[in-house]
């Protein structure tokens, strides 16, 4: 299963290239980790990274992804938002604001919840599930 993660703002590209460093790290993930760009506009040099593609095929991919995203989250400053769509177009978006505080506990939650999100297969849904980061 290929998920896609995208990050929206103005920096959305740069998060995109921390994130892919970041997971990349991960033996697990080691090559299944692909950047999706977009031609350059006229007048601007190089391509645009519009979103990563994460190739998660065993049980073991999806959880050190899960790890990975919100390991990375917790190292980010000021806000962030990421929106992971799975192949039948089914959505999580998580928004971290400030999330280095995160203790043990509440940091496990969410990589149970983000696993368990991808381990399943979903229906399509008309809302893309939402979760706020403490």
């Amino acid at each position: 299963m290929d998920v896609a993660v995208i990050a929206e703002g103005p920096d959305g590209g740069d998060q995109l290239r921390s994130l892919r460093d970041w997971l990349v790290d991960s033996q697990e993930l080691r090559g299944r980790v692909d950047g999706v760009e977009r031609s350059p506009e006229i007048g601007t040099l190089g391509p645009v990274l519009d979103a990563l593609s994460v190739a998660l095929g065993p049980a073991g991919a999806a959880t050190a992804f899960a790890t990975g995203l919100i390991a990375w989250l917790r190292t980010r400053r000021g806000d962030v938002h990421i929106k992971v769509t799975l192949p039948d177009r089914s959505s999580l978006e998580l928004t971290a604001k400030r999330v280095s505080g995160l203790d043990t506990g509440a940091l496990q939650q969410q990589v149970t919840e983000v696993a368990d999100l991808l381990s399943r297969q979903q229906g399509d849904r008309d809302e893309p599930e939402r979760r706020e980061l403490p």
